[in-house]
């Protein structure tokens, strides 16, 4: 009996495995601890007839004073306890490079004839690879001499990862290598050191007669270091299959109407197996779309829709592309008339969508496809409507109608706080109030009715309170293009005209009223902000992240000092980690 190989767990396992459970615990659900555990139960149940028969072989052996005693199948505790302990380090890892993820914008349908073909090629070409080294490890196993262990790994090793690969290859083929190859890389660099101090000190010893007597290194066998190549691998490929599944799962309700937030194994091997030739690549495209006008026009909330899950995280990633799309058409229009003409076709739009007749609710794919740019269908026809309440949709609609004013006979038409209040509401609240009913169609819990219409009304507030510091911090940037968002009666309080502002923003006393405006937004804020609390919790954690994330940019801007960019004040990368981070610490 001895404790050597409990030492190296001790010293060298486990405060990896603790310090990336601290790290990672803000950002874990209960998706992740499922996919944590999955894993580990297959690495387990696959590993330990290898590992006894390897044992039986006397390929390598234990030494009875590095080993505690118990054993399972002749493989000692501490040998089990490394099946365990590998794969929970390198699935926090992974799960730590995929957490901003979005794998559904990944796939590829069979419609997409040249990208599907590509990667049919490399799929098959992979398969073949796999299956070519397979039959090396069969024939190093059939020879039975020094390459019997190397053989041994290669025809365990590769079954497994040639039915991940031919259930996944998509996406291992086209997520960033910082997803995949970083996370098999990192814990095989440090598993090599582990190894390596393990084999000098004889904790565990490989048999000469069954390797071929190469090392990668002083101490460090080859056959060692490609076993821990090929198990991170093997985790990692397994990660990648159960992402692929829910990326499928989530992305196509016609094909899984429900799903669950735990999908059974049946449910994901179903998801695996759904062919490309089903897979819709509109809704692909326009998902990708939608996802790459959020990471151009909203750092903050792309930030924040990260620590959404599932179809909730797509459908609010929909939800701000056609709030975008729209303010653009009305917003970049050439001239007031196009964007009246903008106006009457969202309203149309709408009226379609939420249209009693089925014969009118069925010209909405062809009004869009006739009506809108070709660069804004995608984000029309994805709008989740089905489940979204008309109202605060129309009402959006009304509040580019107000920006529409700045170019009539009366151009200012912010004339107090009322009527900044009334557009704040129009253009965010209705906005806010959106999420939050996406927030509580896909949440699991139930709330009383009353419970539901107080939150999304407080949300609507909070949605009023991002739009104060929205026109905070666009001060200048709306100067430039002649319109004024404070209040015309404020502006008289401090001696001056919207026409004084557009000359310059930047005086002292403009400064003040961006202040009073600020003030405002944060008592709202501390007003709403506990409604947060009451939501479903999936959606708890991130939607407090979307607020804190954009309510920095008001701290930032009454600090002063601020770095500008595009004449806008932005809040540092590292700044903006460390808001979200804590505010998913609570909870």
């Amino acid at each position: 009996m001895g404790w050597d190989y409990a030492l190296v767990h001790l010293y060298y396992n486990i405060p990896p495995a603790v310090l990336l459970t601290v790290c990672y615990y803000p950002v874990c659900t209960k998706t992740d601890i499922y996919k944590i555990l999955f894993l580990i139960v297959i690495a387990v149940v696959s590993t330990t007839p290898w590992d006894s028969y390897l044992i039986h072989r006397r390929i390598w052996t234990y030494p009875p004073n590095a080993i505690v005693g118990p054993t399972l199948f002749k493989i000692p505790a501490e040998e089990v306890f490394f099946f365990v302990i590998q794969t929970y380090n390198t699935s926090i890892l992974y799960l730590f490079a995929n957490k901003p993820t979005l794998h559904s914008i990944y796939l590829v349908g069979d419609s997409l004839q040249d990208r599907a073909r590509q990667l049919r090629i490399k799929g098959w070409s992979g398969i073949l690879l796999i299956v070519a080294s397979i039959f090396i490890g069969a024939a190093l196993v059939v020879k039975d001499g020094e390459g019997l262990y190397l053989g041994l790994i290669i025809v365990w090793a590769g079954p497994f990862i040639l039915l991940l690969w031919s259930f996944s290859y998509q996406q291992l083929v086209n997520l960033p290598k910082s997803n995949t190859v970083l996370p098999i890389l990192l814990p095989t660099l440090y598993l090599w050191t582990v190894d390596t101090i393990a084999l000098r000190r004889g904790t565990w010893v490989i048999e000469s007669g069954t390797k071929l007597g190469l090392t990668l290194w002083t101490g460090l066998d080859v056959e060692e270091a490609f076993f821990f190549l090929v198990t991170n691998t093997l985790v990692v490929f397994g990660l990648v299959a159960f992402d692929n599944a829910l990326a499928v799962l989530t992305i196509f309700p016609t094909l899984f109407p429900t799903v669950s937030s735990l999908p059974s194994p049946i449910q994901l091997v179903k998801a695996l197996l759904v062919s490309p030739s089903q897979y819709d690549d509109h809704r692909i495209t326009g998902l990708q779309e939608a996802l790459g006008r959020l990471r151009r026009k909203s750092r903050s909330f792309y930030l924040a829709s990260g620590a959404f899950q599932g179809r909730l995280r797509i459908d609010m990633i929909l939800l701000y592309s056609f709030c975008r799309v729209a303010d653009d058409l009305v917003d970049e229009a050439p001239s007031g008339a196009e964007a009246r003409h903008w106006i009457t076709a969202l309203t149309e739009y709408l009226d379609i969508c939420y249209a009693k007749d089925p014969e009118k609710l069925g010209r909405r794919h062809d009004f869009i496809v006739h009506t809108f740019p070709a660069k804004a269908q995608s984000a029309l026809l994805l709008l989740p409507t089905e489940y979204l309440s008309p109202s605060p949709l129309y009402d959006l609609v009304k509040g580019f109608e107000t920006d529409l004013e700045f170019s009539s006979d009366a151009p200012y038409p912010i004339v107090d706080k009322q009527t900044l209040q009334i557009y704040g509401s129009r253009v965010a609240g209705t906005v806010a109030e959106l999420c939050l009913e996406l927030a509580f169609h896909h949440g699991k819990e139930r709330t009383t009715e009353d419970l539901r219409r107080n939150i999304i009304k407080a949300g609507g507030w909070m949605g009023i309170a991002l739009q104060y510091i929205n026109i905070s911090r666009d001060i200048a940037v709306d100067a430039k293009i002649g319109r004024v968002y404070l209040p015309t009666d404020w502006l008289e309080d401090a001696g001056l005209t919207p026409e004084a502002v557009i000359k310059d923003s930047s005086s002292s006393r403009v400064e003040a009223l961006r202040q009073r405006l600020l003030d405002s937004a944060m008592r709202i804020y501390d007003d709403a902000k506990s409604a947060i609390e009451l939501l479903p919790s999936e959606s708890r954690a991130p939607m407090r992240v979307a607020v804190e994330s954009y309510v920095e940019i008001g701290r930032v801007l009454r600090e002063g000092g601020y770095e500008l960019k595009a004449g806008r004040a932005t809040v540092p990368k590292a700044r903006r980690l460390r808001v979200a981070w804590a505010a998913l610490m609570k909870g």
